[in-house]
């Protein structure tokens, strides 16, 4: 990623050289307003809705494979891509929320509530990203039509072939950012909880339930995410319960919460010694991981019965001989959050009162929105009928998503962590109109 970055500051230092060396600085500036406004305006003017990449795509350059060494097509690959995150962000109402923010954060009375003054700053923060993120890709595409078109007049071979690749490395770029434009939901760049309960089946289950967690640690491994066991049930004979892990980074939720859902698996079972095929569930729920200043629920003590116990399984001699590992029964709901990843009571108390918060704060934005089910808040709401994926090791190999279809013949893979297929794919369907 670094070495990608260094080599595009490079091309763009050659293809200014390259600009400089064929027109004067009245030329440049004559051709540049006819594609882009001025560098000198302020950061709203910037911000508003602007027509470079459709200027771009009306042209009708045709899009070639990336192979192909044709500026024109790479130009005009990167400016669908444009078109199609500016329609992803949904640009106009973009713009006009940062608008709302910036006259909300210029009140003199804001810092009244600081809560609310945080929660415009983060989101005017986030937002102002996004555009200017889309503005500066914009900007370069522009760039090197302009200079493309210059060169070619010019007959300068060699920086139409510096334009094609920087062309080139910018295809790439804003195609990578189509699908971080997918996520950009409320809380989708935050960091996550993820819950795997076993299903009715017995050791069967539980077994195919720590199948299904480790899934998901090693997944977050290949992306650098910091993963933490927040909480874990073991089962009688084999695998677990239920389970818990906090899974930080950037995105996590967002891509995540595509997987929650019931998992089942068809196999020759390992505890049958019939050898007889067996069908397994687990449930998983996804929620996000917010901060105390993001969660407007308050929580009464009186709605609160808080049980402390010893830690279960493997965690040395001080885990397992005082009772550290905290379980919080929220009553009007029936919630339950548990904790037992620290040796320190007061730490696993916090945490679960934090996955509570975040629970009772999904709830409340899943019934105002009447989401669909599989985005719920807690295992208890996630309903077995509700099947997103089938895994099946025998009579022969297949996982496939059922919501998308999209399937893959090597099961070994998938449970090894590399989801990102269907990850990508059910954010693409869900994301079309």
């Amino acid at each position: 990623m670094w070495a990608a970055a260094a080599g595009r500051r490079v091309a763009s230092v050659v293809l200014r050289r390259s600009w400089e060396s064929l027109c004067t600085q009245g030329q440049r500036a004559l051709f540049t307003a006819g594609f882009r406004e001025c560098e000198d305006r302020s950061d709203n003017d910037r911000m508003r809705e602007r027509g470079g990449a459709a200027e771009v795509i009306a042209r009708g350059w045709q899009v070639s494979p990336e192979s192909e060494s044709d500026w024109r097509s790479h130009a005009a690959a990167v400016a669908r891509s444009i078109d199609l995150i500016k329609a992803r962000l949904e640009w106009k109402k973009l713009l006009a929320r940062v608008q709302e923010l910036d006259v909300e954060l210029a009140k003199p009375n804001l810092w009244e509530n600081a809560a609310k003054a945080g929660q415009f700053s983060r989101e005017r923060g986030a937002l102002s990203g996004q555009v200017k993120s889309v503005i500066s890709m914009e900007d370069e595409l522009l760039e090197h039509v302009g200079l493309a078109e210059l060169a070619h007049e010019e007959n300068d071979t060699q920086v139409v072939t510096d334009v094609t690749q920087g062309l080139a490395e910018l295809r790439k770029t804003a195609s990578e950012r189509e699908l971080v434009a997918l996520l950009s939901g409320e809380h989708d760049s935050r960091s996550c909880f993820i819950e795997v309960q076993a299903g009715a089946g017995g050791t069967e289950s539980m077994d195919w339930a720590a199948m299904v967690m480790r899934m998901y640690r090693m997944w977050a491994q290949t992306r650098d995410y910091e993963v933490t066991v927040v909480d874990e049930m073991p089962g009688e004979e084999a695998g677990i319960k239920r389970a818990t892990i906090r899974v930080d980074g950037l995105y996590a939720y967002g891509y995540a919460k595509t997987e929650a859902g019931v998992h089942r698996l068809v196999r020759i079972s390992p505890f049958d010694a019939g050898k007889r095929r067996h069908t397994s569930f687990a449930a998983v729920a996804v929620i996000p991981a917010l901060d105390e200043s993001e969660v407007s629920i308050e929580i009464g003590e009186s709605d609160l019965r808080i049980e402390r116990f010893r830690a279960g399984g493997a965690g040395g001699q001080h885990v397992n001989k005082t009772e550290s590992a905290v379980r919080i029964i929220h009553i009007p709901t029936g919630i339950v959050t548990q904790c037992q990843a620290d040796r320190s009571q007061h730490r696993n108390k916090a945490t679960a009162l934090s996955m509570l918060q975040s629970r009772l704060h999904q709830m409340e934005v899943t019934r105002r929105a009447k989401a669909n089910a599989q985005h719920t808040q807690s295992l208890s709401d996630v309903s077995w009928g509700n099947q997103i994926r089938s895994y099946v090791l025998q009579p022969y190999q297949m996982v496939k998503d059922l919501r998308t279809n999209y399937e893959v013949s090597d099961p070994s893979s998938i449970l090894d962590g590399e989801i990102d297929g269907f990850i990508m794919a059910y954010l693409a369907s869900s994301s079309a109109p």
